[in-house]
């Protein structure tokens, strides 16, 4: 019988998949013209959303103080990632919104992501990666899409 992995390995495996799959989309985003795209970005993208959003909406998702929010999206904004509009709903308000840019970025995202997916099937077998995607929403805790990854890696905690 194998020895037990010891615990604290699981973590960095896991963390060390992440990565590889992370590593792999940037890889393709430079490819693509997105060389200034880092993985923070793709939860900010991803928190933005379709309809958009505020800095202070923004800031909550990510976990991160409204002044953190800015300053991403300040810099995203200058890159031509996202754009800020006045909201239709409340003149008051300023929405934060993908442009083109920024929707090519999660296009291109996802066929990394794919990709990455067909090459672990091709390594470890179709079945396995769909036991390995039931044991990890099994183990996930409920909303398993969390988006304030920025926030929970930070300093401040």
């Amino acid at each position: 019988m194998a020895e037990p992995t010891p615990g604290y390995e699981l973590p960095l495996q896991l963390f060390a998949a992440f990565r590889a799959i992370i590593d792999a989309a940037h890889a393709d985003l430079a490819r693509h013209g997105h060389a200034g795209v880092k993985p923070l970005h793709g939860f900010v993208f991803q928190a933005i959303g379709a309809r958009g959003t505020t800095a202070v909406e923004l800031g909550a998702r990510l976990g991160v103080s409204k002044q953190a929010a800015g300053k991403t999206i300040a810099n995203l904004e200058k890159q031509g990632y996202v754009e800020r509009a006045a909201d239709p709903d409340d003149a008051r308000r300023k929405l934060v919104r993908l442009t083109a840019k920024g929707l090519d970025v999660l296009a291109v995202s996802a066929r990394s992501f794919d990709a990455v997916q067909a090459r672990w099937a091709e390594a470890i077998g179709p079945e396995r990666l769909a036991a390995l995607h039931a044991d990890l929403r099994t183990l996930a805790p409920g909303d398993h899409f969390r988006l304030d990854a920025p926030g929970w890696f930070g300093t401040d905690r």
